[in-house]
C-alpha cells in the first residue's frame, strides 16, 4: 500500500513538472503525460506491469465524464453563440463524414473488414477538448473570426457523437447484422435522453445552487461535481448518451450566474486538470511500445488520410456553404486534434469481447500520439502562417474562468465642465484613502499626477483601487444584446431588473466602454456587465 501511494505521489509530481517543462518549450502538455506513462510502463524504464483494460476503462471513463462536463462548463456561451451553427455542424455531421471517409479508406486501401474500418473511423471521428483547450490556453492563440470559440464548442460537443457512432458500429459487429429500425431507435434514444437529462439537470442544479445556502465552504463545488456524475449516470441507465448529457449540463450550469462561481471554477479546473493527467498517464501506462513498430505503417497512413483528406473534406463541405474564409477553414481543419476520448473508446471496444483482425487499441493510440505531437506542436505556427492571429482578441475571454490577474482594478472617468473636480488641484480633492489617481490623459498626452496637478474639463482620470475579493454573494456576468433582445433600444431607467441586479458597465464597439446612467440607451451589439447580489435574489 505504501509503495503504491509513493508511486502515485511521484507520478502526480512528475506530471506537474512536465507541465512546466512543456509550457516553456512549446510541447503539447498532454503528450508529455502519455510519454511519461509509457516510460513507467511494462516496456519503459520502471517496468511497472499493467495490462488491465477493464480497470483502465473504469478509471478513464469516470475521468472522461468530468473532462466533458468541464468542456461545457468552461465555455463562455456569449462568446460562442455566434459560432454555434458551424460548431454544431462540425461536431455532428463533421464527425459522421470524418468517420465514414476514414472507414472507407481503411476498407479499400488498408484491407480492413468494412465494419471494422468504420469502427476505426468512429473511434477517431472526434477532436479532443482537453488537447484543444490546453493548446489555446498555453499558446495564447488569439484567433480571428471567433475561431477559438468555434473550436472549443466543436471539440467539447463532438465526443458524444463519436461515442454514439462507436456503439452503433460495435453493435453491428457483435450482432452481424443491422436493420434500419434498430439503428434509428438506438440513435433517437441516445440523443433524446442525452439532451433531455442534460438540460433538466443543468437548469435544476443552477436553481438549487442559487436558492440553497451552503453553510460549509466548498460544499457548493462538491455539489457541482456530483451534478456532473449525475448528468452522465441518469441517461446512461436508460441507454441514453451520458457524455452528451454531461456536456450540456456543464454548458448550462457554467453560463448561469452562480454565487461563489470563481472558487467553483478553480476547484473544477483543478480536478479536471488532475483527471487529464491521470487519463493520459494511464493510457501511456497501458500501451506496449514494443507493439507499436508492427502497426506504425498502418497508423501513419490513417493519420495522414485523416489529417489531409477526411478532416479537410468534412470541413470544406460544411463550412463553405456558410461562407467561412478559406484561411479559417484551413486552420479548423488542422486543429482537429485527436485525444483521450478516442483512446478511451478504443479501450471500451477492446473489453467488449469482440474479435478484431487488427490491434485497434494501439492503432488509435499511435494516431493520437501523432496528432497531438505534430498537429498540436504546429498549431501556433500554422495559425500565424494562415494570418489567423488577431492581437485585438483575447482567447482567455472565451473561457468562463477568465479573470484579470492583477490585484488592482483601474477605472476611467472623464471630467466635464460642471464636474466638482474641474479646475481643482488633486491635493484639494476629497478622495478616499483606498483610491488613487494613477494617471491623467489630456489632449493625447499622459500626465503622471501629483498634488499640484489641476484637473481640466475633458481630462480623462484613471483611478486605481484594490480588487474586491469577497465575492461569495456577488457575481459579475455578461449578456450580449442581439436584434431580438427585449432591452434593445431602451433606456436603462425603463428596464425592469431583478432585485439585487445592476448594470455596471457597457462595452460598445471596439475599445469603447460606457459607465451607464438612467438615460443610457442600450443598442444592438452591446455587451452588458451585470452585478448580481445573490443574497437579495
Amino acid at each position: 500500500m505504501s509503495w503504491m501511494l509513493l508511486i502515485v505521489a511521484v507520478v502526480i509530481i512528475a506530471c506537474i513538472l512536465c507541465n512546466q517543462f512543456t509550457n516553456r518549450f512549446g510541447i503539447p502538455t498532454l503528450l508529455a503525460f502519455i510519454v511519461l506513462g509509457m516510460l513507467f510502463g511494462s516496456d519503459g524504464l520502471l517496468k511497472i506491469p499493467f495490462d488491465n483494460y477493464a480497470f483502465a476503462e473504469t478509471i478513464c471513463s469516470a475521468a472522461l465524464i468530468l473532462i466533458m462536463f468541464y468542456g461545457g462548463f468552461g465555455t463562455n456561451w456569449n462568446q460562442a453563440r455566434p459560432t454555434a451553427v458551424p460548431a454544431v455542424l462540425m461536431s455532428t455531421l463533421g464527425v459522421v463524414l470524418t468517420a465514414v471517409l476514414t472507414g472507407v479508406f481503411c476498407y479499400f486501401v488498408l484491407g480492413f473488414p468494412l465494419w471494422e474500418g468504420l469502427l476505426v473511423g468512429s473511434l477517431l471521428g472526434s477532436t479532443d477538448a482537453a488537447s484543444v483547450f490546453s493548446i489555446l490556453r498555453s499558446k495564447q492563440l488569439n484567433l480571428k473570426y471567433n475561431t477559438a470559440s468555434l473550436l472549443e464548442v466543436e471539440s467539447g460537443s463532438n465526443d458524444p457523437f463519436a461515442y454514439m457512432m462507436t456503439m452503433i458500429t460495435l453493435t453491428v459487429l457483435q450482432s452481424g447484422r443491422a436493420t434500419g429500425p434498430e439503428l434509428a431507435v438506438m440513435i433517437v434514444r441516445q440523443l433524446a435522453f442525452g439532451l433531455l437529462f442534460g438540460a433538466v439537470i443543468g437548469l435544476a442544479a443552477s436553481k438549487f445552487i442559487n436558492r440553497f445556502q451552503f453553510h460549509t465552504r466548498g460544499f457548493d463545488s462538491a455539489f457541482v461535481l456530483a451534478t456532473a456524475v449525475l448528468s452522465y449516470a441518469a441517461p446512461s441507465v436508460l441507454s441514453g448518451n451520458g457524455y452528451l448529457s454531461a456536456y450540456l449540463a456543464g454548458l448550462i450550469l457554467g453560463n448561469r450566474p452562480l454565487p461563489n462561481k470563481r472558487s467553483m471554477v478553480n476547484f473544477i479546473d483543478g480536478i479536471t486538470g488532475l483527471m487529464q493527467m491521470l487519463i493520459f498517464f494511464l493510457l501511456g501506462l497501458l500501451s506496449f511500445p514494443s507493439a507499436l513498430p508492427a502497426i506504425i505503417p498502418t497508423a501513419l497512413l490513417i493519420f495522414l488520410f485523416l489529417t489531409f483528406a477526411a478532416r479537410p473534406v468534412a470541413t470544406t463541405l460544411l463550412l463553405t456553404p456558410l461562407r467561412k474564409p478559406l484561411n479559417q477553414q484551413l486552420l479548423i481543419s488542422w486543429a482537429g486534434l485527436r485525444g483521450a476520448a478516442s483512446i478511451v473508446f478504443a479501450i471500451m471496444v477492446s473489453t467488449s469481447g469482440t474479435a478484431f483482425q487488427n490491434d485497434l487499441f494501439h492503432i488509435v493510440f499511435t494516431v493520437v500520439l501523432l496528432s497531438i505531437s505534430l498537429q498540436g506542436s504546429f498549431l501556433a505556427p500554422v495559425s500565424r502562417k494562415l494570418r489567423m492571429i488577431d492581437n485585438d482578441e483575447n482567447v482567455m475571454r472565451t473561457f468562463n474562468d477568465y479573470a484579470d490577474e492583477s490585484a488592482i482594478n483601474f477605472v476611467r472617468m472623464t471630467i466635464t465642465a460642471d464636474h466638482d473636480w474641474a479646475w481643482k488641484p488633486l491635493s484639494q480633492l476629497s478622495i478616499g484613502p483606498d483610491l488613487l489617481i494613477a494617471m491623467v490623459l489630456r489632449g493625447g498626452n499622459t500626465l503622471v499626477p501629483h498634488g499640484n496637478t489641476v484637473l481640466q474639463p475633458d481630462d480623462v482620470v484613471i483611478l486605481g483601487a484594490a480588487s474586491f475579493c469577497d465575492d461569495s454573494h456577488i457575481s459579475l456576468w455578461e449578456t450580449t444584446i442581439d436584434q431580438k433582445h427585449p432591452w434593445k433600444d431602451r433606456e436603462l431607467r425603463n428596464l425592469t431588473l431583478d432585485r439585487g441586479q445592476l448594470i455596471v458597465l457597457i462595452r460598445r464597439g471596439p475599445g469603447e466602454t460606457i459607465i451607464p446612467n438612467g438615460k443610457t440607451t442600450i443598442r444592438e451589439g452591446d455587451v452588458l456587465v451585470i452585478n448580481r447580489d445573490t443574497t437579495l435574489m
